[in-house]
């Protein structure tokens, strides 16, 4: 039986579990499939990672079976245009706080009649051999997912899942509570009560709904699914990275009695 695509996933609300790669390096993406991921999101919002490593990145999570899709930058014509040119099998859209935001997005990404993207023959459409297959993809299974992350995003979600080709969405913890004057401290009440109102109103218009779990604890991660969220990214390369030296680190300190 042929293997589900994530435009597939999302549609039907399946859980479908990634992580996020801010090192530009292709070993990352090359160790991190090896933990069983279904997609890795290369992010270029908030890291150094230029479009050369974008494309080889993508190329590398693809060889190995798996999605790659882009946090773009910004929500901007050409940056996604290249990411999506460079062969993405979908972006990710930070700070959709309106329904126009989201109209853009998709624009942007999907060619016409659906959208303006501009023509350009790059690796996606195989320079140019494969272009008449590749505009009846971006139809079938680009993948545009609406980032939120701002309160405003939370009060205009209802118009936001509306737009047609937003294939679902995902929530950007730490740009939420700044959003509400608290940054990084997600777990505060007016945090809670804007997620529950997120999970609410796409459970109602039965839209994918996604968290980025921060931590790198399998825990933090199940509590997600049980809240109904379907599409999660875990964690960063970095803090897998780096909460496994630690706690590697603290348990040698213990036997030698350094603690």
């Amino acid at each position: 039986m042929k293997n589900k695509s994530l435009k597939e996933k999302l549609k039907n609300k399946e859980l479908t579990i990634g992580s996020w790669i801010t090192i530009g390096h292709p070993a990352i993406p090359e160790i991190l499939s090896q933990a069983g991921f279904e997609w890795l999101v290369i992010d270029i919002e908030h890291t150094t990672i230029d479009l050369s490593m974008v494309q080889v990145l993508i190329s590398t999570i693809q060889a190995q079976g798996l999605a790659a899709l882009v946090r773009v930058s910004k929500n901007e014509e050409v940056i996604i245009k290249r990411v999506l040119d460079a062969g993405a099998d979908g972006i990710i859209v930070p700070m959709i706080c309106f329904a126009e935001d989201a109209k853009n997005a998709v624009a942007y990404a999907k060619y016409p009649p659906e959208g303006k993207r501009g023509v350009g023959l790059a690796r996606a459409q195989k320079y140019g051999y494969g272009f008449d297959s590749y505009k009846q993809w971006v139809k079938d299974q680009l993948v545009v997912v609406a980032q939120i992350e701002h309160i405003d995003g939370i009060n205009n979600l209802e118009s936001i899942i509306k737009i047609k080709g937003i294939d679902g969405t995902i929530i950007g913890p730490y740009d939420l509570s700044g959003s509400l004057g608290i940054p990084g401290q997600y777990n505060e009440p007016v945090v809670i009560d804007a997620l529950n109102r997120f999970r609410e109103i796409c459970k109602k218009a039965n839209i994918s709904m996604g968290y980025h779990v921060i931590e790198s604890n399998h825990k933090k991660l199940e509590s997600k699914i049980e809240e109904g969220y379907n599409f999660l990214a875990f964690s960063t390369d970095f803090f897998f990275m780096g909460d496994k030296a630690k706690e590697e680190k603290l348990n040698l300190k213990k036997y030698l009695g350094e603690l």
